[in-house]
């Protein structure tokens, strides 16, 4: 006799879903983070503090005294010099970037106050292009710095770069040398040039203006270099040393001057400014 009933098993075919977009892999750590974990702590892994890519715009926020940033030459777009094509031709890459990010270059420039000292401002766009340096890009930065010339103030560029553009063939690396030549006037003329070095950069960017700052500051665990280590080490047919190219290893190296959190950014260039007056 059977002293209680067998229960049927319940069965279902519905899952629960969960929504796409809510985790993030932390590309330091490896570690699967809660993306609003991320966002409340200005986009740093709080696991690593490896410092997720963010962009220009968002960068600007993080910065610049609310209300003061005018943005300069906002209108300027790439030309197809060389006529360009490779899958796609080289003026459809560019309104595809232009759509997804909203940008018509991968930089942005102008003149607004860090803390109430004034400064003129390149900022680079990684999602544009991967954030290539074009006869666009090489005339912002050129400009940004003469602005600074003119009006004797600091000028602060935040590279992300993976280099000269390569759809726009010689005119692409003629920026390198453009770029350069001005920043050499303010040196000659006494005028600041802070350079940020954001995650990463790399290529014609980092053999120009990015790394002729009079202080050159990194973000940690930022990859900067001119090739890259797997190109280099198969090149030398060497393995390379731990941490090579990113921030620590940099700074040990006397390429760069300091390490600073995104979180401290902004203060520090105050204190800069200060410090230079």
């Amino acid at each position: 006799m059977a002293w209680f009933k067998k229960t049927k098993e319940i069965r279902t075919d519905r899952k629960g879903k969960i929504p796409e977009g809510l985790w993030v892999k932390c590309d330091g750590c490896r570690e699967i983070i809660y993306r609003k974990e991320i966002e409340k702590n200005l986009k740093i892994c709080p696991k690593c503090n490896y410092h997720f890519r963010i962009s220009a715009r968002e960068r600007l926020k993080l910065l610049v005294d609310e209300g003061s940033f005018i943005e300069m030459d906002e209108n300027m777009t790439s030309a197809d010099p060389i006529h360009f094509k490779d899958a796609v031709s080289y003026k459809e890459r560019l309104k595809e970037n232009q759509k997804k990010t909203g940008l018509l270059e991968a930089v942005i420039s102008g003149d607004a106050l860090i803390k109430g000292y004034p400064a003129s401002l390149i900022l680079m766009d990684f999602s544009f292009m991967g954030g290539s340096m074009g006869s666009v890009v090489g005339e912002k930065v050129s400009r940004a710095a003469e602005r600074a010339l003119e009006k004797k103030q600091p000028l602060v560029s935040i590279a992300s770069s993976g280099g000269a553009r390569m759809q726009e063939g010689i005119f692409s690396l003629m920026q390198m040398a453009k770029v350069s030549a001005v920043i050499g006037r303010l040196r000659d003329n006494g005028i600041l040039y802070l350079s940020i070095l954001c995650d990463p950069t790399f290529g014609g960017v980092t053999a120009s203006f990015a790394t002729l700052g009079d202080i050159i500051i990194v973000e940690p665990k930022s990859l900067v270099g001119f090739a890259g280590p797997r190109v280099i080490e198969q090149t030398i047919k060497q393995p390379l040393p731990d941490n090579f190219q990113r921030a620590d290893f940099l700074l040990e190296h006397g390429l760069i001057d300091m390490v600073v959190d995104r979180k401290n950014l902004r203060d520090t260039l105050a204190r800069l400014f200060e410090l230079f007056s």
